[in-house]
């Protein structure tokens, strides 16, 4: 399988993480501007220690995956990966259609993500063509 990958061409980014830094850079947007706005979560607002750790680590990887680098798409892959797992046990959970509608709605998009950023970070990883070393 990985005999079949193209290495990337110098300056090529795979769609799927391009796909992958303008999520993450719309998230870290959405956050900062619901944040600012005064949305509370269970009648408080978050913790300002953790809105900001959170936007720095999309930030981090929305900046490293449009440079098309491993680390960045590895972390966005574990951060996709936790929400998933999340979405699985809210699915478990979810008491009517509507509940089952936004996980899912939230979860078909990040699963499909997920599995398209495998092949992309192997194509990153990969140092020359196959047939090349010889």
């Amino acid at each position: 399988m990985r005999a079949e990958l193209e290495p990337l061409a110098e300056g090529e980014r795979p769609t799927a993480v391009t796909v992958a830094a303008i999520v993450a850079f719309l998230l870290a947007a959405a956050n900062l501007i619901a944040y600012v706005a005064g949305m509370k979560i269970d009648g408080e607002r978050p913790a300002i220690a953790g809105i900001v750790v959170y936007e720095a680590l999309l930030l981090a990887a929305a900046y490293g995956m449009w440079r098309a680098l491993y680390w960045a798409v590895l972390g966005f892959e574990f951060m996709l990966g936790f929400l998933i797992v999340i979405l699985a046990l809210l699915l478990i959970r979810a008491s009517n259609m509507q509940a089952v509608g936004v996980v899912l709605a939230i979860g078909i998009p990040a699963g499909w993500l997920f599995w398209k950023l495998i092949r992309a970070m192997a194509r990153i990883q990969m140092p020359d063509r196959p047939s090349a070393r010889s």
